[in-house]
């Protein structure tokens, strides 16, 4: 027991010696530390002040340099402002003489401007001196010598005038037409259509006259169902073996010919047979036409046309202008405007086009109210075609077509229109349009008397010699053509023929 007290009492006593000693041992140490972090800040600080004096020699060196570049530079704008300033000197002593200058020559010029009015005034007053003496002297006034001078100049160059335009006219027209004359009747030789003189009446011929009877029916409802299913009039009467179909519409007239001819070889009219007729032959017209159409495009050569506007191409089988029918007659104006164009240069594809599709629009003109010129251009605009291609059908009968193209298809239509055998009139309209071109032309003033010859292709003109001068004489051969043109519708051209004559007679006895 006592060893143990013992030995825990030898524990405690080193252990606090161990707490003694380690405390003093930490104040050394810290201590030590402490004059070593000191000695260290004293280092620090004299690096610092040592730094400190650079950096300030430093700044002295570099204000200093700072300070003589601003003297310098303070000296080198001193300098220039100094020459500008005598610059600006020497200019306004220059704008000073300037000035002066102006002031003088402004001067100067005030007093001739003063002269000249002066002067101005005395030459107006010579003048009056000397018109009224020139009025004395003449016995006419200002006007009057004005007028007699005029009338006097004019009848001095008015036949020359006449000469030098007769002779370029006769020079221009002499090699326009030489060379036209060749283009054209090249063109005429190398395309022939046939032409097909249709009126405005078909025949169907029957094997007896017992058809007759039937076709008309119990009480007429035969030929009234027939009339009424087709649009057509039926005329039957005592010429033998015949039986005719009057109707404007040449698709009518046919349609009412196919449903005659197939029930005449039927045997059976009755009205339901001719109504069942009636539908089969629509059908094959409608087939016929469509044929027609697609004929006329792949003879032509040209593609890209829409089906619908085939078929109302087709359409113009069955419709005439003036006896001639209109499928052949665009036919041949596409092959004469292809032919044309490729002497001339033109753009051959459009102008075959416009040729084919120029009279488009008189397939439909009797369903739709315009000319057919307008009426062809919106179908053809309807359905894509190109606007140089529809301008041609739109102007082929104005005076000025806008494109080369177009004037070509204008010239093929006359050609085509104007071929002997190519279209006729009847008798009734060639007597009224030869009587309203005469009527025209006695119109005008100082026409003595007319004739239509040439069958209404030229008009001879007589004028009143001393009413009408030459000079005159070529303005009304232009203002009688125009009007012509304006007013009257006629195929192919008419030739406007002004003769003016002096004749004196006298006797010797």
């Amino acid at each position: 027991m006592l060893n143990a007290i013992i030995y825990a009492s030898t524990v405690i006593i080193l252990l606090v010696l161990g707490l003694f000693f380690g405390y003093k041992l930490r104040q050394a140490i810290a201590k030590n530390s402490v004059d070593s972090a000191e000695k260290k800040a004293g280092e620090i600080i004299e690096k610092a002040k040592e730094k400190q004096q650079d950096i300030l020699l430093s700044a002295k060196e570099k204000s200093i340099q700072i300070i003589d570049d601003a003297k310098k530079e303070e000296q080198e704008r001193r300098q220039e402002v100094i020459h500008a300033q005598k610059r600006l000197e020497k200019r306004e002593s220059l704008f000073d003489k300037k000035l002066l200058e102006i002031e003088t020559k402004s001067q100067e010029i005030i007093t001739k401007n003063e002269e000249i009015d002066r002067l101005k005034v005395e030459i107006k007053k010579i003048q009056e001196m000397q018109l009224d003496r020139l009025e004395k002297i003449s016995k006419m006034n200002q006007d009057e010598a004005k007028i007699m001078l005029l009338e006097k100049t004019e009848n001095t160059i008015k036949d020359e005038l006449v000469t030098r335009i007769k002779k370029l006219e006769q020079e221009s027209n002499e090699e326009l037409e030489k060379r036209a004359r060749d283009l054209l009747s090249t063109a005429i030789q190398r395309c022939a259509i046939s032409h097909a003189n249709e009126t405005t009446t078909t025949t169907v011929n029957i094997t007896s006259d017992e058809v007759k009877g039937k076709i008309i029916g119990r009480e007429g409802r035969n030929i009234r169902t027939i009339e009424k299913l087709t649009g057509v009039e039926i005329i039957i009467d005592d010429t033998p073996d015949t039986i005719i179909i009057s109707g404007f519409n040449p698709i009518r007239r046919h349609l009412a010919k196919r449903t005659l001819d197939k029930l005449i070889l039927d045997g059976r009219i009755h009205p339901g047979k001719i109504e069942e007729t009636v539908e089969e032959a629509k059908k094959e017209l409608s087939s016929d036409i469509k044929k027609a159409g697609e004929e006329s495009i792949y003879e032509t050569g040209i593609t890209g046309v829409d089906p619908k506007l085939v078929q109302i191409l087709g359409r113009l089988k069955y419709r005439t202008s003036y006896g001639q029918n209109q499928l052949k007659h665009s036919l041949e104006v596409a092959y004469l405007s292809a032919l044309i164009a490729e002497e001339l240069g033109a753009d051959v594809p459009v102008a075959k086009k416009g040729g084919l599709f120029h009279d488009i629009g008189k397939a439909v003109d009797h369903e739709i109210q315009g000319t057919h010129p307008d009426i062809g251009y919106d179908i053809l605009k309807k359905f894509n075609i190109s606007e140089e291609v529809a301008i041609c059908a739109k102007t082929h009968h104005e005076d000025n077509p806008p494109t080369l193209e177009a004037i070509i298809v204008k010239v093929a239509d006359s050609i085509s229109g104007a071929r002997p055998g190519a279209r006729k009139d009847t008798y009734e309209n060639f007597l009224q349009r030869l009587d309203e071109l005469e009527k025209i032309t006695l119109s005008f003033e100082g026409v003595e008397k007319c004739y239509a010859i040439q069958a209404g292709r030229e008009i001879r003109i007589f004028v009143r010699p001393e009413e009408v001068d030459d000079l005159k004489a070529i303005k009304l051969a232009r203002d009688i053509a125009d009007k012509i043109e304006n007013e009257l519708k006629y195929p192919g051209e008419i030739k406007v023929n002004v003769i003016r004559e002096t004749r004196i007679t006298e006797y010797a006895r």
